[in-house]
């Protein structure tokens, strides 16, 4: 494949990613939705089964950092926790408060996962990893776990089906 061919392929490429943003942006904005993945989480927390957080026990859906609880409220979630269990977003959790105050996670409920290859990349203090045209979050903690670098070819797990802002990372390539 020529060069110029390259370049016209990556200039459609360009263009098609600014149309699709621009897609995503009207319609947040016709539906009121601003943060869609958010709100997705919400709605399969809202609707699970397990006991309420007067009960000591939240069950929820990992959106990247946090998990969203039944209850529609953020918990943290370690990121050391979520980088060596390699949690992806849409991950069904477990939180167990205990009377002291302390906080406990369980993955109760994986997603199907996939694997790709990428590059790890630092943008405006947050790292991302690109593969197959779309930048993936990273956690902090899974790079400095891993002893990556901007430029390193990494493994990724990403959720099988649908979108997803975030990956975890599985392994460097050397």
């Amino acid at each position: 494949m020529s060069d110029d061919n390259l370049l016209q392929i990556q200039e459609l490429l360009d263009s098609a990613m600014s149309s699709l943003k621009t897609a995503h942006a009207l319609i947040r904005e016709e539906t009121g939705i601003m943060d869609t993945t958010r709100e997705r989480h919400q709605t399969r927390a809202s609707s699970m089964s397990g006991t309420s957080v007067s009960g000591r026990v939240v069950e929820g859906i990992f959106d990247g950092q946090n998990m969203v609880g039944q209850d529609n409220k953020q918990y943290p979630v370690p990121a050391n926790y979520a980088s060596k269990s390699k949690l992806v977003q849409g991950d069904e959790l477990k939180l167990t408060i205990g009377d002291d105050g302390a906080f406990l996670y369980k993955q109760i409920g994986p997603v199907p996962r996939r694997k790709i290859i990428g590059t790890l990349n630092l943008k405006d203090g947050q790292y991302y990893v690109e593969a197959q045209g779309t930048d993936y979050r990273v956690l902090f903690a899974s790079v400095t776990y891993y002893k990556a670098q901007p430029g390193d070819q990494v493994t990724i797990v990403i959720p099988e089906d649908g979108p997803s802002e975030w990956a975890a990372i599985e392994a460097v390539i050397v």
